[in-house]
């Protein structure tokens, strides 16, 4: 078990942890002081040799008195990602593993909330049978962002086609706006910037909270320099608006953080520090 929320257990699903692509690309706002920020504000996160940002891509298992609930299904294997190799054709185990570890089958998902709808967050949301893609969480409900939703199927790639709309089709998506809430324990919180719909996930018991960031923010550089983009937000100045304020907001809260990407174990807690922010692990 990651941490205990209260009465919620959260568990890490990881299935990747390493080098991604070039820090320069994924931050080409920046500047040159790049790689000593860096390395000052997220140690161990770049890679000396390549120079490459060294990512985990995890989801998180909520065990909550009411619901088992996985918050993003990472990459997932046989799925189409020309754009990534390491992510193209996948088959590993690691995921399954991983949920094994935690004592839960697929069978024991009662949702599957997506932060968003990239490729690195649904992947696991079907598995390829007989040719055909069918949903991996049969008793599952996927709770997929309206405004994604909405973004991605007018022009639907192949993570749309492999991944979102043959949940879709078989009747276990539920479409929601960015305040939802699901049970009594999990909030949607809206971040949209990095997609249309993206949204962080609160989780709340009695007077324990954490946030789980999805990719509202990547790195904890960008706790110290909100004002990074990052390559693969759909509308880099919202995403700052956003990145900004949830900085603000899990600051005075004092709330738990994970990272989704953040160097692992991706929990700590988020400090004003003068006109930025600073990441202290716990």
């Amino acid at each position: 078990m990651l941490l205990r929320v209260g009465d919620v257990e959260v568990w890490r699903i990881l299935e990747i942890n390493g080098p991604f692509k070039p820090a320069k690309e994924l931050y080409p706002t920046a500047g040159p002081d790049l790689h000593e920020v860096l390395n000052k504000h997220a140690p161990g996160q770049l890679c000396p040799d390549s120079g490459k940002l060294i990512i985990p891509v995890q989801g998180f298992l909520l065990k909550t008195p009411s619901h088992t609930i996985l918050v993003d299904a990472c990459v997932g294997n046989d799925k189409t990602n020309h754009g990534t190799a390491d992510w193209h054709q996948r088959s590993d185990n690691r995921f399954m593993a991983a949920l094994t570890a935690a004592s839960v089958t697929p069978d024991d998902i009662d949702y599957v909330l997506c932060t968003h709808l990239h490729a690195d967050h649904v992947g696991w949301n079907t598995r390829l049978v007989d040719g055909r893609w069918i949903p991996t969480f049969p008793n599952a409900k996927y709770l997929l962002p309206d405004a994604d939703n909405d973004h991605y199927s007018a022009n639907p790639n192949d993570t749309y086609q492999e991944s979102v709309l043959p949940v879709i089709a078989a009747g276990q998506a539920e479409l929601v706006t960015a305040d939802h809430k699901l049970g009594d324990y999990v909030l949607l919180v809206p971040t949209p910037g990095h997609t249309p719909g993206h949204v962080s996930v609160l989780i709340k018991s009695g007077t324990s909270e954490a946030l789980i960031t999805g990719d509202a923010i990547h790195s904890t550089a960008q706790c110290h320099r909100p004002d990074w983009h990052f390559r693969y937000d759909i509308d880099p100045e919202e995403a700052v608006v956003s990145r900004k304020s949830l900085l603000e907001e899990v600051s005075e809260s004092g709330c738990k953080v994970i990272g989704t990407h953040f160097t692992l174990p991706s929990v700590g807690r988020i400090r004003a520090d003068g006109d930025a922010f600073k990441w202290d692990t716990e």
